[in-house]
């Protein structure tokens, strides 16, 4: 039998979405996956149900590089609740311990956060997608079972105190963190030190890898985009295809971090074929970009012995 023909049109890029509270990070996906009329989809980097902010959907050739993405530091702004423990950590699990907020200053706080700048070990949430002989974490916990989890290294690169209202129990933090951090267990780390308690009221994710808030785009601008096109009676779907990719980035947006080297003719068609080549002027190690004699991208690759580059990532 022949293979079945794939659903959708080949659209690549990425659209950095302005995740909305109240729907997971793959709900909102398949939302855009349909606006778009996209073959091939996937988001990276989780966001739980309450957070907002920055989630890159990558499209098509931009899914070869989300892991890079998903590998990324990244920043958040939380609103912490003092003073209640959830069994989420969060504002949707249920309440398990509340205690009085007293003598809670800003001194105090600034005092407590020093003691998670760094690199750290946190145990991560039984609230997780984390695997344990192949079970996510988070269905063990909706039986109500509990098992025991090996503490993670992770980075708190920055931590800083914005603000504590007026009856000081509710209180801002601005995070910036490497990949896997739990932004959840953290408040509730801190929470502890200053012992009342604290779970996360709010999140937004303000930046993840080079991208930050200036190019988000909300799932409402993009149906109203769509519903704009249906009452026009002479428009054509291509219009609307173009007005919907417009706001999407170019595939190398996603390792714009990453030094660009630029090939000849020759040696562009040998790294297509999946070869390393010779660079003069490389980075001595690392990852790069890669683009071909007319600064087409071509995808990423490594630096390797000897001073040449091997395609690691290609965009077919």
């Amino acid at each position: 039998m022949g293979r079945r023909n794939r659903r959708g049109r080949t659209v690549s890029g990425i659209l950095l979405l302005d995740k909305p509270a109240g729907i997971t990070s793959n709900g909102i996906l398949q939302e855009v996956k349909h606006l778009y009329f996209a073959q091939k989809a996937g988001h990276t980097g989780s966001l739980d149900p309450i957070a907002t902010g920055i989630l890159p959907i990558c499209l098509g050739e931009a899914t070869k590089f989300s892991g890079f993405l998903l590998n990324a530091d990244k920043s958040y702004r939380a609103e912490c609740q003092l003073g209640v423990v959830t069994r989420s950590a969060d504002s949707e699990g249920e309440i398990v311990r509340e205690r009085p907020v007293e003598d809670i200053t800003e001194d105090k706080i600034v005092e407590a956060l020093t003691q998670f700048m760094g690199d750290i070990k946190q145990i991560p949430p039984m609230h997780s997608a984390i695997k344990v002989n192949g079970q996510p974490l988070y269905k063990l916990a909706h039986q109500g079972i509990e098992i025991e989890r090996e503490p993670r290294p992770v980075t708190i690169y920055e931590l800083e105190f914005v603000s504590l209202d007026s009856d000081n129990d509710k209180m801002v933090l601005d995070i910036h963190c490497s990949k896997g951090t739990y932004v959840r267990t953290l408040v509730e780390d801190i929470g502890e030190v200053l012992g009342c308690g604290a779970h996360v009221s709010g999140l937004r994710r303000t930046t993840l890898g080079p991208f930050s808030e200036s190019d988000i785009v909300t799932i409402d601008e993009l149906k109203q985009l769509k519903d704009e096109f249906k009452q026009q009676e002479e428009a054509e779907l291509s219009e609307l295809n173009q007005k919907l990719d417009a706001y999407l980035l170019p595939l190398d947006s996603a390792v714009s971090d990453y030094a660009g080297v630029y090939l000849d003719r020759d040696s562009s068609y040998y790294v297509k074929q999946g070869q390393p080549v010779q660079l003069s002027g490389a980075p001595e190690e690392g990852w790069v970009r890669i683009y071909d004699d007319s600064d087409v991208f071509l995808g990423v690759g490594e630096i390797i012995d000897d001073g040449r580059v091997a395609p690691r990532r290609l965009v077919q």
